[in-house]
């Protein structure tokens, strides 16, 4: 995680009831994220799809409907 990422994400940790720990991004989750936000961004030929779909990931995650792989499984049979 880069400086800027990690002092977003301490910033965000200090602002809600969550940790540091909470929040941290695995390689594997940036990995996937990154590909699934590039896919937002490209096969629907708007980028600002790709932070909105990340957001929503984010929040089916959250919520405990899935996990990040089965979502992102959904995500790459959505068609263009």
């Amino acid at each position: 995680m880069d400086e800027w990422l990690a002092a977003a994400r301490d910033s965000i940790a200090r602002a809600t009831d969550l940790s540091r720990e909470q929040l941290d991004l695995a390689g594997e989750e940036v990995r996937v994220l990154l590909e699934l936000a590039r896919i937002a961004a490209h096969d629907s030929g708007e980028r600002t799809n790709a932070p909105l779909l990340c957001y929503l990931l984010g929040r089916a995650t959250a919520a405990g409907s899935a996990d990040l792989d089965t979502l992102a499984a959904v995500v790459r049979r959505t068609p263009a």
